[in-house]
């Protein structure tokens, strides 16, 4: 659809419009589905008006029919209703306005439906979008409570009154939106992010009541999924009752199965945490009362000992040890002493009597020629030889006379 303009050849609008319609006339047919907001069904009229939304995107397209089309649906199919459309693009020159004109319209049925969340729930889950190691824990006493549901819905008043009665100090910060049709989505998104910018909110509850599949769906929707798992506040997921499972709950760190539940799980009750720190004071309590009991008990033993209750008693006795001991090694020394005294004394006799000086007294000589050898034998001296005798009490000279005699 190129076409050469300038400021000064300009196109006229009608122009433009042509232009517009000839190319969206060379579009084929496509399958389109969405939810069914505005349904206009004049009475006589061929032509049946309708708008389908989307409720992920909040975005909107007119689309018309023939009675014929939509009368095979009517039975089924509401305002509010999720349809699958085939239609063709048209262009309406005179207004510049975009519709699908369809030629068939199938309601999408609960089982399809189903099918559809089973899809994607493994889908996100092969992504990691549900794994437990993202989940993150839930603060023990949240200061400030971010609350998303449906203004002045039940479950609003379930959290609100459930809480407040457990911990009265509690604060809520409540974004009031719609919970389902097709305003749904995008504003519980847009909660969402809202109450997870604040760093004053410690954690977030979206809680809604119980109701169909359809009427719980923008809570499997895909876009608020990936809101709540971008989310850096833990986030509760309080949506239906106990058997309904919308994507969110999977999603969510904490699942609540019902918004009552919900206010149980986040916040303590005053009640049981009184009673919980007066057990852990009690078992303090016992438990230093029985530890100072152990000590004395500890103590009055020791006290009970013969050491403690006479200090001295062991160093007199030791005393006495080392008296014996001692007079012990006297006795061993003098015993030792006497031993070695009399074995001296024995030795002396013995040497004494086997002196020559013994021999002496008993009126033996020793005769020794004049070099100082000892005479043995007549033939060690000569006739006249002057000898020198050695007795006990001295000596003198003698002269052998004759040799042999």
């Amino acid at each position: 659809m190129a076409v050469n303009t300038s400021a000064e050849s300009p196109l006229p609008v009608g122009e433009v419009s042509r232009l517009i319609g000839s190319w969206i006339d060379r579009l084929g047919a496509v399958w389109v589905e969405g939810q069914i907001t505005q349904l206009s069904r004049r009475p006589g009229a061929g032509v049946v008006f309708l708008t389908l939304r989307d409720p992920s995107y909040d975005i909107s397209v007119a689309v018309t029919c023939y009675r014929q089309v939509f009368d095979a649906v009517a039975d089924v199919v509401s305002e509010g209703a999720r349809v699958i459309v085939h239609a063709k693009p048209e262009w309406y020159a005179p207004r510049g306005q975009l519709s699908l004109r369809a030629v068939e319209i199938r309601p999408v049925g609960v089982g399809e439906l189903l099918a559809r969340l089973e899809r994607l729930k493994k889908s996100l889950a092969a992504e990691g979008l549900f794994a437990p190691e993202r989940k993150k824990p839930l603060p023990f006493l949240p200061q400030l409570i971010g609350l998303v549901c449906g203004r002045a819905s039940a479950a609003e008043r379930d959290v609100l009154e459930n809480a407040r009665h457990r911990w009265p100090a509690v604060r809520f910060e409540v974004r009031n939106v719609p919970v389902q049709g097709v305003h749904a989505v995008p504003q519980v998104v847009q909660a969402v992010k809202e109450l997870d910018a604040l760093d004053e909110v410690d954690v977030i509850i979206v809680a809604r009541g119980g109701g169909s599949v359809e009427d719980l769906l923008p809570f499997s929707d895909e876009q608020l999924v990936r809101a709540v798992a971008a989310c850096r506040t833990p986030v509760v997921s309080a949506i239906g009752h106990e058997p309904d499972n919308p994507l969110l709950d999977h999603v969510a760190d904490l699942r609540a199965s019902t918004p009552t539940d919900a206010a149980k799980r986040v916040v303590p009750d005053v009640g049981e945490e009184l009673q919980r720190v007066q057990a852990l004071r009690d078992r303090a309590r016992r438990c230093a009362q029985a530890l100072v009991e152990r000590e004395e008990r500890g103590l009055a033993h020791a006290l009970a000992r013969p050491c403690m209750e006479d200090p001295h008693r062991m160093v007199d006795e030791r005393a006495e040890q080392i008296a014996a001991l001692a007079d012990r090694g006297r006795r061993t020394l003098r015993h030792l002493l006497d031993r070695a005294d009399s074995e001296l004394a024995h030795t002396h006799a013995r040497v004494v009597a086997l002196s020559p000086a013994a021999t002496l007294r008993r009126g033996y000589a020793v005769l020794q020629r004049a070099d100082g050898h000892v005479v043995r034998s007549p033939e060690d001296v000569a006739a006249g030889e002057t000898l020198r005798a050695r007795v006990a009490e001295g000596e003198f000279t003698v002269r052998a006379d004759n040799q042999g005699s």
